[in-house]
């Protein structure tokens, strides 16, 4: 028997200063059976660093580790265009490249410890594509981790290339490094 993904339950309340967002979220996430907190933590704050807000689009967390030939995140227009394709981790460069075509925006967060040496070994390649790339401190998002839970309210504050994060009894700050925009 497979095993079910665990449900989790967000209400963010986003301040984005860089694009003049407010709005509060709610969210189900499903964290997949073999998926890390800090990967489904990095995925919810790539994310609202995306929330927008408009009713022709609809941006939606994917099956994600249940689907690999879907990214983690998109933005679909009511016309079914693909204007947002956000893919976590370290993806390879065909993925990439697919993702390119089929996507007007493309995005890559990646977040652990391996990040650099990825970047590394594939940044010449990778820059050949219209695609933005951006790495989260692989440290503060293990801190943003460890105070998960199962139903949480959170108070994201967006401001440059930091994401504030506010919870009922912690304060955390995500960085976001810009590795490649287009």
């Amino acid at each position: 028997m497979a095993l079910k993904p665990t449900i989790y339950k967000f209400s963010i309340a986003i301040t984005d200063l860089n694009n003049h967002y407010y709005n509060t979220l709610d969210l189900t996430v499903a964290q997949h059976p073999s998926e890390t907190a800090e990967r489904m933590m990095a995925r919810l704050m790539a994310f609202c660093l995306h929330a927008a807000d408009d009713p022709e689009q609809l941006m939606v967390f994917t099956k994600g580790l249940s689907s690999p030939d879907e990214p983690d995140i998109w933005l679909r227009g009511l016309d079914d265009v693909l204007h947002l394709s956000i893919d976590m981790g370290e993806p390879n460069v065909e993925r990439i490249k697919k993702a390119c075509r089929l996507a007007n925006t493309t995005c890559i967060y990646t977040f652990n410890s391996k990040s650099a040496v990825w970047w590394k070994q594939s940044q010449a390649q990778i820059s050949t594509l219209p695609v933005n790339v951006y790495q989260f401190d692989w440290a503060q998002i293990q801190d943003l981790s460890s105070a998960l839970s199962r139903t949480m309210t959170i108070s994201l504050t967006i401001s440059e290339q930091s994401i504030y994060v506010a919870l009922a009894d912690s304060e955390h700050e995500i960085t976001r490094q810009i590795l490649q925009t287009v």
